[in-house]
């Protein structure tokens, strides 16, 4: 199948397909004329691409862990191999999120206050202390 066909079915852009290709996630063969020759095992291994960026990682994250990935396109079976560098990628999402819930409660904090529905005023944080040639400024 060529590559608008390939889009087509696994509702990725044109461009996207290059960029993984470009990445190393696709290897298309080529025909004589240029054109990009797609396989049904690309329709799966571009949902499983696609599956890997939307749990976080990048496309060179990607291109590690692809080999250590059978399955269709239903189904992804990971390798007990990957634990590790999943488990990084879960604890880097979970310091997001933590970040992302105190910024959370701070914005809700402030516009309580200035809705007037909570306290009036909103306690700025301390300044972290900064060392300079090893003494506390």
């Amino acid at each position: 199948m060529r590559i608008g066909e390939l889009a087509e079915r696994t509702g990725v852009s044109v461009r996207s397909l290059r960029y993984y290709e470009a990445e190393g996630l696709l290897h298309p063969d080529r025909c004589v004329n240029g054109y990009r020759t797609f396989t049904e095992d690309d329709v799966a291994r571009v949902l499983q691409i696609q599956l890997f960026y939307s749990a976080g990682l990048c496309s060179g994250k990607i291109a590690e862990l692809l080999p250590c990935v059978s399955g269709d396109d239903t189904h992804l079976v990971p390798s007990p191999g990957m634990t590790d560098e999943l488990e990084i990628a879960k604890t880097r999402i979970q310091n997001q999120i933590s970040l992302l819930t105190t910024s959370l409660s701070v914005l809700d904090r402030v516009l309580a206050a200035a809705k007037g529905t909570g306290t009036a005023e909103v306690p700025v944080p301390p300044r972290p202390v900064r060392r300079h040639r090893g003494i506390h400024v």
